[in-house]
């Protein structure tokens, strides 16, 4: 049985999604859990939920793509709890179009939150992670990272964010601070059950187990990796997309 009871959890993009899944799991293994979006509404839902079954959970707004609002963020759990033990890298966006058609604009703002974003969480938190030496980083990367068309922008940033995983663990691994990437396949969330029917049939068709996968999916692994059963494995980059990716 996994238990965090007593570990600090900051997981961004949380307010819902794929993020509110794995911030209310870790919660329910008895992490103290800090809920940030860049959407107080969602932020304070996700918060009362967790709260209404007994979890523990505080909420801030943070948008991770501005480095002063992301150190200033980090600063204020810190000052709060006195610690984090365990960071999840999961705020993304996607602004899709083939490369030929993409605005600058548009590449700017995927690279702006999925790799600098994720670069400005984990420059503060290791710093604390590292004084105490302990700590897990879990950062979301994507099936994607391998490249996808109509996705230059989406699959260079989550390519980055593997490239930024086993550097950060090279770096880190000698002070007991473990760092692994997390690549979700297709999972049902607000976002993919916009998509058409004929669409989420040929997805589901690519998938070696037959369904969609669910945020629990994601966060059961991410559990493990947050816990103490997973001391030692760090640099790794493991696929959570029930066979899409073989």
């Amino acid at each position: 049985m996994i238990d965090l009871s007593g570990k600090v959890a900051v997981v961004t993009g949380s307010g819902r999604g794929l993020g509110k899944g794995i911030v209310m799991k870790l919660a329910s293994l008895g992490a103290e859990t800090i809920v940030s979006d860049i959407d107080d509404r969602s932020i304070q839902e996700t918060v009362q939920e967790i709260q209404s079954y007994g979890g523990k959970a505080f909420g801030k707004a943070c948008n991770v793509s501005q480095p002063d609002e992301a150190e200033e963020f980090v600063q204020e759990v810190i000052a709060r709890y006195g610690t984090i033990d365990i960071l999840v890298n999961n705020a993304g966006i996607n602004r899709d179009a083939m490369m030929h058609k993409m605005s600058v604009e548009e590449w700017q703002q995927v690279m702006n939150v999925n790799i600098n974003g994720v670069f400005y969480m984990m420059q503060p938190a290791v710093k604390v992670m590292r004084e105490k030496e302990s700590g897990s980083v879990i950062n979301i990367s994507s099936a994607s990272w391998q490249g996808n068309i109509g996705q230059a922008n989406y699959a260079a940033a989550k390519a980055g964010v593997i490239g930024l995983t086993k550097t950060a663990a090279k770096e880190l691994g000698k002070k007991g601070v473990t760092v692994n990437a997390i690549c979700p396949g297709f999972i049902e969330t607000d976002m993919t059950r916009g998509v058409p029917d004929h669409v989420w049939d040929m997805m589901v068709n690519k998938i070696a187990l037959g369904r969609a996968g669910q945020p629990e999916d994601v966060a059961n692994c991410i559990a493990f990796l947050a816990s103490e059963q997973a001391n030692y494995i760090t640099g790794e980059v493991i696929n959570v997309g029930g066979g899409m990716v073989l």
